[in-house]
């Protein structure tokens, strides 16, 4: 007998099954904030994501429709990952876990990129988010028509 998926009656909890485990929104970060969109690229964030569990993550948020996988030359070293258009949709998620935390992490631990990033957001996280996506878009762009190497 076949078990059928447990369908979810609250928005949180059929969010939770996509984003709530530790990797998911980190890969999001990675893809739409730092436009990491290469396995080897995942790998070498500071939170040191081991490969199985970055090639399930990579495959549940595909399978979700978060990410889509670019495939240009049809092996894996020109494999890209880049969120879709939902994906995107967590960039707010994103910002507000960064703000959640954000001051409570000493400054002499963030590199010059992070702390950039960090008085953005705090300055203005709406226009943060406005030009994260655009840039995104540019950067997604040009990786579908394979312009970039």
């Amino acid at each position: 007998m076949l078990s059928e998926k447990p369908k979810h009656t609250c928005a949180i909890a059929k969010s939770i099954n996509v984003l709530g485990d530790k990797w998911s929104l980190l890969i999001l970060r990675d893809v739409i904030c730092h436009k990491k969109a290469r396995f080897k690229e995942f790998r070498n964030s500071k939170e040191k994501i081991a490969t199985n569990i970055l090639t399930n993550r990579l495959s549940s948020l595909t399978e979700a429709g978060l990410i889509r996988k670019l495939d240009p030359s049809g092996t894996k070293k020109s494999t890209r990952y880049i969120a879709t258009d939902k994906g995107i949709e967590t960039l707010p998620i994103i910002v507000k876990l960064f703000l959640f935390s954000i001051e409570s992490i000493d400054e002499q631990f963030l590199n010059e990129s992070q702390i950039n990033i960090k008085h953005q957001i705090t300055s203005d996280s709406a226009l943060f988010e406005e030009n994260r996506k655009k840039e995104y878009l540019a950067f997604r762009g040009e990786l579908e028509k394979g312009l970039t190497k």
